[in-house]
């Protein structure tokens, strides 16, 4: 069976530690975090190092510790980099209507990486009624496609939970001027 490694988890209803390496990716304090373990809500502060879910597995008693080292698991270093060029990929998109990107306007929900190298994103709009609905994932697609380490992506758009202001980071609410 493949192994899928959540890289980032936003879609939370109930506020959850983020899972976030500070080593290759570090937002500001509240930002979303990105790791093999999952991508958290932006007004998360709580840091941990990425973890594969049978890493977490482990961790919790779930599974043995040798599930870790699968063969043909990605290397830890290179989820660390991957990480680190996937969030850098989502803070170049910006909706067009709101000077923020989508990363720190807390847009992407999750984004799972699997040992074939599929990046998944989980993505919403601020609106269902979003005049870019129809172009923000290809724009999305594009801005992670070419991530070293990422064979072929695929963008979801979804719609539960409802984006709220809340999901904003601490830098989009300051950019906005709703600090």
């Amino acid at each position: 069976m493949e192994k899928v490694r959540d890289v980032i988890d936003l879609g939370r209803t109930e506020r959850a530690p983020a899972r976030l390496d500070a080593a290759a990716a570090t937002p500001p304090s509240g930002a979303n975090g990105l790791a093999t373990g999952a991508l958290t809500s932006p007004a998360l502060d709580d840091a941990a190092a990425p973890v594969s879910h049978a890493a977490q597995e482990a961790a919790d008693g779930g599974a043995d510790a040798s599930a870790k080292t699968d063969e043909g698991a990605i290397p830890q270093a290179e989820l660390d980099r991957i990480t680190a060029d996937v969030v850098k990929g989502l803070k170049s998109v910006y909706d067009p209507e709101i000077p923020v990107d989508i990363y720190e306007l807390g847009l992407i929900y999750k984004v799972d990486l699997s040992d074939d190298r599929l990046l998944t994103v989980d993505m919403t709009l601020t609106a269902p009624g979003c005049p870019v609905a129809g172009e923000m994932p290809g724009w999305v697609e594009g801005a992670v496609r070419g991530v070293d380490g990422v064979d072929d992506v695929k963008v979801n758009m979804v719609f539960e939970p409802p984006w709220t202001p809340d999901r904003m980071s601490d830098e989009a609410k300051l950019e906005l001027g709703w600090m």
